[in-house]
């Protein structure tokens, strides 16, 4: 995909979720608009095919195979990015998981997933990336969300409950992370054509569905502009939906 007009050579960034879909899409852009992007998700296969990608339309990327509901994983991640790098500009705080049902019938098993790879990784990578940037004084937290972080639908309570959460980690952050230079935003898809979308909503045709693309674009915009400009959220839904 053909980057916006955004420099982001000499920066490094890390994307989570970065095997298919959403963050495979951000990790592209951010690539083509000259970052160093580290890749992080379970499957090893997954980040290989996009380094791969990357590196052939010139671009640098690092796969780092990691299980982001594991605490200890998450620190070997960021150590690796201090060995490799030294520091680290951008953080895109993409990967989650999907299980839909009924509050009634829902596995409280299930429910814990949730909020380990939904909440607890944001909070643990929000964490590890702020010591790297705060010597610097200078960093940009982007947390995907979901236009559930603020809307609810039937059968998915477990879902939205981590994303509330999300919003309410990425809100406390962003008045905190500014005293030392730190910017913090969060953007909220509505249905996107994913695997995860298709699960959750069955009945919408993918056709009108967001890309993947739409939504690295947006990130794109928010590391587009000028330190002046500090941006909250971004809600950004398919065309012919309910807004707000």
């Amino acid at each position: 995909m053909e980057a916006m007009q955004v420099d982001l050579r000499g920066q490094t960034a890390l994307v989570t979720g970065a095997g298919r879909g959403i963050g495979r899409a951000i990790a592209s852009a951010l690539a083509a608009a000259g970052a160093r992007v580290f890749l992080a998700a379970r499957t090893t296969a997954q980040l290989e095919s996009v380094a791969r990608e990357i590196r052939q339309n010139g671009g640098t990327a690092v796969p780092v195979p990691t299980d982001l509901s594991n605490e200890e994983d998450i620190q070997s991640l960021f150590q690796t990015i201090r060995d490799q790098a030294g520091g680290l500009d951008i953080l895109v705080n993409n990967a989650g998981v999907g299980v839909f049902g009924s509050l009634a019938e829902f596995c409280s098993s299930d429910f814990d997933r949730l909020i380990q790879v939904n909440t607890k990784a944001v909070f643990l990578c929000c964490q590890q990336a702020l010591h790297l940037m705060i010597p610097l004084k200078k960093g940009y937290i982007i947390n995907i969300s979901s236009v559930v972080g603020f809307k609810g639908y039937p059968n998915q309570a477990a879902y939205t409950a981590s994303k509330h959460a999300v919003m309410g980690l990425t809100k406390s952050l962003a008045v905190e992370a500014q005293e030392c230079g730190i910017r913090v935003s969060a953007v909220l898809p509505g249905g996107v054509d994913t695997g995860m979308a298709a699960e959750a909503r069955p009945d919408l045709d993918p056709k009108i569905l967001l890309q993947p693309e739409d939504i690295a674009h947006t990130v794109l915009y928010l590391l587009s502009l000028s330190d002046r400009a500090a941006v909250d959220q971004i809600y950004i839904r398919r065309r012919g939906s309910q807004p707000f």
